[in-house]
């Protein structure tokens, strides 16, 4: 009985002993530890899909990369076109579509346009783009007592700057045409030019190439481009930044004669972004005969070329069609009546470069624009 009792008390004593691990045999999770994995399950996830979904950054900081640098160039409206843009891959034939689709509807040069159409009395049904730029045209020449007007199309050809070459001109000559000039005198109705007179002639070509960049502009836009400058004979338009990353610079031409067009030299330099801009002068298109200058742009109230002191009109707004029509329209009005309009129009920013009464060559622009000014 002694026996029996001892080496029940030895068994209690005895130290457990360990069991060995088992790889296979099921572990539990401690309750921390349960928190722990789930943050590290998901941290991986995100590193997984971010290297996957992220874009490449460029070496070269801000700039675009090489391989989204498209530039297309070519001509169009009688000038050329230059455009840069950021995209995966270059949009050339959309580019050309879009401005063939412009010409169609607005170059008095192409036989198969709309616009020849009116001007012959053949058909006076309208497309989209044809009512879009008659409707501005409307707007900009009745905020300009008619300075701007897309009726001028028989002044233009009597002084030699339209299909014909100059003939002699006289006031009778003048005179007879006037009576088919005048904005007031067309307007739209059902998808339809009516016109007064049938003689009336509409000549949009100092509007067109504006048209044209924004045309390029938006179709650019709608292929999901955000950084681009379209530049068409001088008329631009930019959006989001160059291929620096920085704000677009654009050159106002100094007004040096010369109708070659082979002068370039900048008299100012502007940093812009979202804006167009367009410039006016007579210092390009123009001709001389028997020693006396006539430049190309006609005030259709009195159906002569102008001979104001300004130089050049240029013009920034958000839109190259508005600007281009309105620089047209300074250039016939002169500086003084030029300040009264935009005096009521904010949107615009004007820089003229004009001869005052010593002949001396100076500039004015509008305070808005000052800020815009490379210094």
């Amino acid at each position: 009985m002694e026996k029996k009792q001892t080496q029940t008390t030895n068994k209690m004593t005895e130290k457990p002993q360990k069991s060995s691990f088992d790889p296979y045999a099921p572990h539990k999770i401690k309750w921390w530890g349960w928190p722990l994995l789930l943050l590290l399950i998901a941290g991986t996830i995100y590193i997984i899909r971010t290297n996957h979904s992220a874009p490449k950054k460029s070496t070269i900081g801000k700039m675009w990369k090489a391989t989204e640098i498209q530039k297309n160039e070519g001509n169009v409206f009688g000038t050329f076109y230059h455009i840069t843009y950021e995209a995966p891959a270059e949009m050339q034939k959309g580019i050309e579509e879009t401005l063939a689709d412009v010409d169609h509807s607005l170059s008095p040069f192409n036989k198969e346009s709309v616009i020849t159409a009116v001007n012959n009395n053949t058909n006076m049904a309208v497309d989209a783009r044809f009512t879009e730029v008659f409707t501005l045209a409307k707007e900009v020449s009745a905020a300009t007592n008619g300075a701007f007007d897309i009726t001028v199309a028989p002044l233009v050809n009597l002084w030699g700057f339209g299909f014909k070459n100059m003939d002699n001109v006289s006031q009778d000559k003048v005179d007879s045409l006037l009576p088919y000039v005048g904005f007031e005198k067309v307007k739209l109705a059902n998808g339809k030019v009516e016109k007064e007179c049938p003689e009336t002639m509409l000549d949009c070509s100092a509007i067109a190439k504006g048209y044209g960049v924004d045309a390029v502009g938006k179709y650019l836009e709608s292929q999901g481009v955000k950084n681009y400058m379209v530049e068409i004979g001088g008329e631009v338009r930019v959006r989001g930044t160059n291929p620096k990353g920085e704000l677009w610079r654009i050159g106002i031409n100094t007004p040096d004669d010369d109708s070659t067009s082979t002068s370039n030299s900048i008299e100012q330099v502007l940093q812009v972004t979202q804006l167009s801009m367009a410039t006016s002068g007579n210092y390009r298109n123009y001709y001389e005969k028997d020693g006396k200058k006539y430049a190309h742009t006609i005030d259709p109230r009195t159906g002569y070329p102008v001979q104001h002191s300004i130089l050049s009109s240029t013009v920034l707004t958000t839109d190259c069609a508005t600007a281009d029509a309105y620089a047209t329209a300074f250039m016939v009005i002169g500086l003084d009546e030029a300040k009264k309009v935009l005096a009521l129009h904010n949107e615009l920013m004007a820089f003229f470069i004009y001869t005052d009464s010593d002949g001396t060559t100076q500039e004015w622009y509008t305070e808005n624009l000052e800020k815009l000014i490379v210094k």
